[in-house]
């Protein structure tokens, strides 16, 4: 269900570089001060097929992407996922931004304090260490965040965090609860157009996000 099909995401990220010519901006601070009517794009968990079929597609379209990878796929050297040396590759590709999806993928919510820290500070740190730039942004490993996962993600460093709600951000949202929208594999370009445009943002009243402060 979270696999979009090499000729599907051709056709989507085609619709992207066409409607939304120098709207699709980095996950990054900076980004935040060009937010009207932009968007981004992002892949989670560190899939080997990020670097070897989107990667490719998105520099010829000229379209700027962060991936958050779970570390311990890596060290695992799991087939299906970045090397060390790939994650390397990735990060040095026109319009490649690396962030933390955790270490084990654990649901961060759920951690106990001492497990919460190691899963944020190890896997920035590695990251780091792996393609020698710094890391600040995290997205949650299955939207697993509350309050307490937002604290800690800042004062481990981060200044962006990704979540699984749908909703809009703006220049006011807090950076650390960033909402996102989750493209399918069943989903249609009508659909993936409509929920790019916002169509589907109505989901943020089912979800019921937790209430998160600066």
């Amino acid at each position: 269900m979270y696999s979009v099909d090499e000729y599907a995401f051709r056709k989507q990220m085609e619709y992207l570089a066409s409607t939304y010519s120098g709207k699709v901006l980095d996950f990054s601070v900076g980004s935040f001060k060009e937010l009207a009517n932009s968007l981004m794009v992002t892949f989670d968990d560190g899939y080997k097929d990020n670097l070897h079929v989107a990667a490719p597609i998105l520099e010829e379209f000229e379209i700027p992407y962060t991936v958050f990878v779970s570390t311990q796929y890596i060290k695992d050297n799991n087939n299906n996922f970045l090397s060390k040396s790939e994650l390397r590759q990735l990060s040095n590709m026109p319009g490649a931004n690396i962030g933390s999806h955790g270490v084990t993928h654990a649901s961060l919510a759920q951690c106990n304090d001492k497990n919460l820290k190691a899963e944020l500070t190890d896997s920035k740190h590695y990251i780091e260490d792996v393609i020698g730039k710094e890391v600040m942004a995290i997205a949650y490993p299955s939207g697993s965040v509350d309050q307490r996962v937002v604290d800690a993600a800042k004062l481990s460093g981060y200044q962006l965090g990704g979540t699984s709600y749908n909703n809009r951000n703006n220049i006011s949202s807090n950076k650390l609860f960033l909402a996102r929208t989750c493209i399918f594999g069943i989903d249609s370009i009508t659909t993936f157009k409509q929920k790019v445009r916002g169509d589907w943002d109505w989901l943020k009243y089912i979800q019921k996000p937790p209430k998160i402060t600066f």
